[in-house]
């Protein structure tokens, strides 16, 4: 195999996957300090104000502590349940999906997925571990339309997802693993 085809096929220790593998460090780290800084922010800024509106009500900041989970999921549930679940069960889930990506050695495209969905997860983690909840602030829409109340770590993992499942969607099947049978030609 030349340098070449080990660049191409990822193999690791290459210049081009060590590149690769930088990059996606710092989109983690990126997203995971983009999300803790806008939730500074928030906390600093709308804590205790009204909602804001802005763009003829299409987006809404409003400053919200989550105990839950997405969209406040589990946020009523008994706070040993919640550790268990959004502590102790995503952190092996984040972990897990990690792991797979690495060990089946995913290409680009489904790996940037999901490092952005672990970033994102782990933002949201480290935020449950060290406080118990999570800041959520914004809410887009329009009409009567509207998502939930997010932060920046919920984003990470929506595009994540997103880009993970449209990755996986495009890559082409691995070979058969059939033989395909030989059928003898006849010739007059």
């Amino acid at each position: 195999m030349t340098d070449r085809d080990e660049r191409a096929a990822g193999v690791p220790g290459t210049r081009a996957t060590r590149l690769q593998q930088a990059l996606l460090v710092t989109v983690a780290a990126l997203t995971i300090g983009c999300d803790h800084v806008t939730k500074r922010v928030a906390t600093e800024t709308l804590a205790g104000q009204p909602m804001q509106s802005f763009l003829a009500d299409t987006i809404r900041l409003q400053y919200v502590e989550n105990p839950g989970g997405f969209l406040s999921l589990g946020a009523t549930w008994p706070p040993a349940v919640r550790v268990a679940v959004f502590s102790g069960l995503s952190a092996v889930l984040l972990v897990v999906l990690l792991a797979v990506a690495v060990r089946r050695r995913w290409s680009s495209w489904p790996m940037a997925g999901v490092i952005l969905c672990v970033a994102g997860g782990a933002s949201n983690w480290i935020d449950r571990i060290a406080v118990g909840r999570v800041v959520d602030f914004l809410n887009v829409g329009y009409g009567p339309v509207r998502t939930g109340i997010f932060n920046v770590a919920d984003v990470a993992v929506m595009v994540g997802g997103a880009v993970l499942l449209v990755a996986m969607s495009r890559e082409p099947e691995p070979p058969s693993a059939t033989v395909d049978a030989v059928v003898p030609s006849t010739q007059d």
